[in-house]
């Protein structure tokens, strides 16, 4: 996945897109030839694709619609209006509710436990995109059920999973090609997320860091409208105002970047912890007897209730209002790392159970106590800093995001996205930088991929892919041993200095950068077909040329022509008709040998 040209989710063959078929143009530049144009040009196929796109963002965005008004609806009728300590509904309702869910995520709807992520990367790189209907409603049933009750769980995962479904059994009545199929699934996913969390750029970027790693214009084009037609639909039931009402964010003191720093190193420590908790947690519960698995939701729910019932109710289901009241300083700081520590523990054994449902939100509120608590004590403490509580809050969320969901391009974005604000561009850069490199360091395994391992399956690890480094054409180029020819020297001439130095092939420059191998078999095909002694070599040349290479592509480039040409050339870009090197089968397979030993 990480080379583009080859994965399945780019238009078409590298040759279609690539400048290595350029055809030197009059004035000695490149330009490309009416049938290389026709090729790389958006088909039929693909405008359907895009106008597909569409309609699967608008449904996906009605679907999450009536998915989070079912989770409101649910959450009112099982906890209350105003859930408070001592009600003894919210000791009952997550258990009672957790014993149904364990029945039915056993016998009838198997494939909904977990998140949805790790499910629609599943879809995407096992079963060629496909979803089952039977899935995406039990999904959206145990979710809706589990998050109202008060299990502390999210609803943006199963979104996720949601969109990805109406993508799969769309691409199926139509009956599209496997691949095509394939990538139906993240352009619903980034629809169902992107409707769920009103922010389509945050949706985008996720999809395109977690699920597929890898992206083409014709994709991304897809996804994009996706997930602004299921924004839209979103916000003409709820509106355009963001999530969370973001106070005004500032920030006047340079000093004030050290307490960001700080909130950084937590929010790392606080990621691994976090991780690290449901990498061991979750395999120990599946461990047990079989029939324990159908009561294990309801005692994580007895347990979650418990922490609401004697004292905490602020933990259980998504907690979209406690950030909000957080991101107004209406907590005290040692209240919020109560309600950080509750929220991780309390996750923990929600997930961990099998409970269906997500992430993000717990995510988002522990990352918004750490803020809010790092915020308060500098508040408290530190009264001449003008930084707002708010602003911590905010900050605190892309920290856990980055190091707990390990997506830091994301987690910048969203923090943006929410906010509307890029004044706090180097506290956000800052923070989430500190917090990816502990985390990264200290879990080396991303949590999607440690739950993808524990489940018996294999997936791409995108952070994996983004570590990788790339072997390019200059890694595996040394300089030409032999001599070059010129297009005008005879035919005669040059078979014979082929001889005479006993060389396998003669590298002939032609006129506008192009360039000729030519083995010295076929050397002697064209001249028995020469009618003079003196006939120069490009009279009888035949008009398939060398691939223009260059130092900087990717190496993988070459492996499609050494079927043709034994060597082949590498060029400068800047100096026309300046030879860098060249570079066989062989220094090829060398290169990726060497690669893998040094990486091993």
């Amino acid at each position: 996945m990480s080379d583009l040209t080859a994965s399945p989710f780019s238009n078409g063959p590298a040759t279609a897109r690539s400048p290595l078929a350029a055809a030197p143009s009059p004035t000695g530049g490149f330009a490309l030839t009416d049938a290389e144009i026709q090729r790389i040009a958006p088909t039929r196929g693909d405008r359907l694709f895009l106008v597909l796109s569409i309609f699967i963002g608008l449904l996906s965005g009605l679907l999450v619609v009536c998915f989070r008004m079912s989770i409101e609806w649910l959450r009112v009728l099982l906890l209350g209006s105003v859930p408070h300590p001592g009600q003894y509904r919210l000791l009952l309702a997550p258990m009672l509710v957790g014993l149904l869910l364990g029945f039915m995520v056993k016998y009838i709807f198997p494939q909904a436990r977990g998140s949805g992520i790790n499910q629609t990367k599943a879809a995407l790189y096992i079963y060629n995109g496909y979803i089952s209907v039977r899935t995406m409603i039990g999904k959206f049933i145990t979710s809706a059920l589990a998050i109202g009750s008060g299990h502390s769980l999210g609803p943006e995962d199963p979104s996720l999973q949601i969109g990805a479904g109406i993508a799969s059994l769309i691409g199926r009545r139509l009956h599209l090609s496997r691949e095509r199929l394939r990538l139906f699934a993240p352009v619903g996913a980034a629809a169902g997320l992107a409707a769920a969390f009103n922010a389509p750029i945050s949706a985008i970027l996720f999809v395109i860091e977690e699920v597929i790693g890898a992206w083409s214009a014709a994709v991304l084009g897809s996804i994009v409208l996706a997930a602004v037609s299921s924004v839209v639909i979103a916000r003409y039931f709820w509106g355009a105002q963001p999530m969370f009402h973001i106070p005004p964010i500032t920030l006047r003191d340079s000093r004030e970047l050290l307490a960001y720093a700080v909130l950084g190193i937590v929010g790392g420590f606080a990621a691994v912890l976090f991780s690290r908790l449901l990498a061991t947690l979750r395999p120990w519960l599946r461990s047990l007897p079989n029939w324990t698995q159908v009561l294990q939701p309801g005692a994580a729910g007895l347990i979650v209730g418990g922490i609401g019932f004697f004292g905490f109710p602020q933990v259980m289901g998504a907690g979209y209002d406690t950030i909000d009241h957080a991101m107004h300083g209406e907590y005290l700081w040692h209240v919020l790392l109560a309600l950080a520590v509750l929220k991780i523990l309390a996750t923990t054994l929600s997930f961990s159970s099998g409970t269906p449902g997500g992430m993000f939100a717990p995510t988002l509120f522990i990352g918004a106590m750490l803020g809010a608590s790092v915020g308060s004590f500098e508040k408290h403490f530190f009264p001449h800093l003008t930084g707002s509580v708010g602003a911590y809050a905010l900050v605190g969320m892309g920290v856990l995001f980055a190091g707990f969901l390990r997506v830091p391009l994301t987690s910048v974005f969203m923090v943006f996205e929410l906010s509307g604000n890029y004044s706090i561009v180097l506290p956000v850069i800052l923070a989430n930088t500190l917090a990816y490199l502990i985390a990264r360091s200290l879990q080396p395994v991303p949590i999607f991929e440690t739950l993808t391992l524990q489940d018996g399956l294999t997936l791409p690890s995108m952070e994996e892919v983004r570590e990788e480094t790339a072997l390019r054409i200059e890694d595996a180029l040394h300089p030409l041993d032999g001599q070059i020819f010129a297009s005008s020297d005879p035919a005669a001439v040059i078979a014979a200095k082929i001889q005479e130095e006993k060389e396998d092939v003669a590298l002939i420059r032609c006129a506008g950068n192009r360039w000729y191998v030519l083995p010295a078999a076929d050397l002697a095909k064209i001249l028995q077909a020469s009618t003079r002694v003196d006939q120069p070599i490009e009279e009888l040349l035949p008009e398939d040329r060398a691939p223009f290479l260059y130092p900087d592509l990717p190496l993988n480039e070459t492996l499609a022509h050494f079927h043709r040409w034994p060597i082949l050339p590498v060029v400068n870009r800047a100096v026309s008709g300046l030879l860098e090197g060249v570079v066989s089968q062989a220094d090829v397979l060398k290169c990726y040998q060497d690669h893998a030993h040094v990486q091993s």
